[in-house]
């Protein structure tokens, strides 16, 4: 009788001892843009755009030489709401990354209406801050058509509050979904520097303008590769931070096999 009550309350210290994080090198909030100007065939272009970059034995080989060999990544897309498509998932294997893009086929679209990129960055630091992981970096990688906001807060308030909590933004501009945005040619300067100015925040910050259509694969699959290494783009082509956010880059990866994976 003894021995079964130690025993019960054995289990019941188990129970209630909170489960350790799990480390990983990376964790990446993805928010897409499912805007008004986004149409159903947009959505599946971009998500068809992910489901084959985090795929990519380039991407693959990159997290196999971290730290950790694993990152974390949640998929969510945004309007005047926020909606998650895919829960985070631990991403170690080429298997894994095939099981997220799966995921990212399956649940309708569940947002739309106007543009709130504040409150699609919050989304993303609550994500973060919530889930059940423990990043040596923590990244929200944000992409949209334009570069407006309807609703409070405003996008700089938002930005200080996701960099402040230690997390870094990064930007994929996409201008070439939207037909009637900034996305016309004479825009696309403004909305780089927009992004740049008002967006991207924290260390090792970037941004990342998307200018065709048929470019759009190979520039997820960059920013993946940036990413979860935690390098920026080369000098010859990066949109450096403002001097007020710039900072010492986090290089957990192999430099061999980062620079291999961008070239080939």
């Amino acid at each position: 009788m003894l021995l079964d009550m130690v025993l019960l309350f054995a289990l019941l210290f188990l129970l209630a001892a909170p489960v350790a994080a799990q480390d990983v090198d990376l964790e990446l909030v993805l928010l897409a843009d499912t805007s008004g100007s986004i149409d159903r065939h947009e959505v599946e272009f971009q998500r068809k755009g992910y489901a084959e970059a985090i795929s990519d034995h380039r991407v693959i080989s990159v997290i196999e030489n971290g730290a950790y060999a694993a990152i974390a990544v949640t998929y969510v897309e945004w309007g005047e709401s926020q909606q998650v498509i895919v829960p985070w998932m631990q991403i170690a294997t080429h298997e894994d990354a095939l099981e997220f893009a799966r995921a990212l086929g399956v649940p309708p679209r569940a947002a739309g209406g106007k543009n709130a990129i504040s409150s699609a960055l919050l989304m993303g630091k609550l994500l973060i801050e919530e889930n059940a992981f423990n990043g040596w970096r923590k990244v929200i990688d944000i992409s949209s058509d334009d570069v407006k906001n309807h609703f409070l807060p405003t996008i700089e308030d938002a930005r200080d509050q996701v960099v402040a909590a230690g997390i870094t933004i990064n930007g994929l501009p996409v201008p070439v979904l939207c037909h009637y945005c900034l996305g016309r040619a004479s825009g696309r300067d403004i909305m780089l520097e927009e992004y740049r100015d008002r967006i991207i925040g924290g260390p090792g910050s970037f941004v990342l303008m998307v200018e065709e259509r048929n470019k759009f694969l190979s520039a997820l699959r960059r920013k993946l590769i940036l990413e979860i290494s935690g390098r920026t783009p080369a000098a010859d082509d990066a949109r450096p931070d403002p001097p007020d956010r710039r900072s010492a880059l986090l290089d957990p990866g192999s430099p061999q096999a980062v620079a291999r994976a961008l070239s080939d």
